[in-house]
């Protein structure tokens, strides 16, 4: 039979409430006392049931993940650092892709209602008011990742997407190209395509540039949609020299149209991108683009949560973290 707490106990000559300090809290456990529980936890192999510890603590020690697209590579460094951190804070991590559907990402939360989840990191999608009430009528924290929410107090973390757009765009503008086009996300269910976009504006602003709205295309989600958005910039806009691209799959989208077409990346065209996933520097040619710091973000995602459902309360409620340009392949002076 599997052993329990009380042959834990029995063998250690101490009460079961000690054993459960020693596995939960073992600085309050006098060094004789721990020692012998520890021996015996080793000789027996004893394993705590993590059910029955929820029931003492009221806790399940595990976290919910909501992802909009578990293919896209960008979540990969994300679940990544949650894991992680999720390992360090003592909490299992519950996963679900919602497809960008709102029955769906409903019914998730109920799902992670039922299964008295501590918490939830809510990433990249934008925070509908259905979305906020239902989280608040469960009772669970959460914590926003990739996105935030100028109507409600909520925790969240990200970087600065308008700023990061704005050095990759000054960054084309700099090596000399006047004509840029742009490949960015739908805005109307996007958090990051408007700062985005305004980035892209304020550099062609201060560098008094056109901004042409007929050079920014947007696609939907994923390179094939981005492809079709670079036929129809380039049908339109031939004489372009660069491309921002607000997503690394929009930017390899644009590249394989542009080398059906026997066009030259970066020798005719330069092309930017925007995350820095780990395929950037695997590409041909090589993603210049803006890295952010995807496994950071979700480390410091679960961590933010962690503080919110121990003291009520985080140090920062709308966390920045820095993006950086990275300089490869895909682009070169004018």
């Amino acid at each position: 039979m599997k052993p329990t707490i009380r042959d834990v106990a029995k063998m250690a000559e101490v009460s079961i409430s000690t054993v459960s300090r020693v596995m939960n809290a073992p600085e309050s456990v006098i060094e004789s006392k721990r020692v012998r529980v520890l021996e015996a936890v080793e000789k027996l192999q004893y394993q705590p049931n993590s059910f029955a510890r929820g029931l003492i603590y009221k806790k399940s020690f595990t976290l919910g993940l909501l992802i909009p697209d578990i293919e896209n590579f960008y979540y990969t460094g994300i679940i990544r650092g949650m894991q992680d951190a999720c390992i360090k804070l003592g909490y299992s991590l519950m996963i679900c892709n919602t497809d960008r559907d709102k029955n769906r990402l409903l019914s998730y939360i109920d799902a992670f209602h039922e299964k008295q989840v501590d918490g939830i990191v809510f990433a990249s999608d934008v925070m509908f008011p259905e979305y906020y009430e239902k989280l608040v009528r469960c009772r669970i924290p959460f914590v926003l990742l990739s996105t935030h929410s100028d109507e409600y107090d909520v925790p969240s973390v990200e970087i600065d997407d308008e700023a990061a757009a704005y050095d990759a765009v000054k960054f084309l503008i700099d090596l000399g190209h006047e004509d840029i086009g742009m490949i960015g996300f739908n805005h109307e269910n996007s958090i990051s395509g408007p700062p985005r976009y305004q980035g892209f504006i304020r550099a062609l602003n201060e560098a008094g540039l056109e901004h042409n709205g007929n050079k920014v295309k947007n696609a939907t989600h994923r390179f094939e949609h981005a492809y079709h958005a670079a036929h129809e910039l380039f049908t339109e806009h031939p004489e372009l020299t660069a491309v921002f691209c607000v997503a690394d799959e929009f930017a390899m989208g644009v590249i394989s149209y542009l080398k059906d077409r026997n066009v030259l990346v970066p020798g005719q065209v330069s092309v930017v991108g925007f995350d820095n996933l780990r395929i950037a520097n695997m590409f041909i040619p090589k993603l210049t683009t803006i890295a952010q710091p995807m496994y950071d973000m979700g480390y410091r995602a679960a961590e933010k949560l962690h503080e919110w459902m121990t003291t009520g309360s985080v140090e920062v409620l709308r966390e920045r973290m820095e993006h950086k340009l990275i300089v490869r392949e895909s682009s070169r002076q004018r």
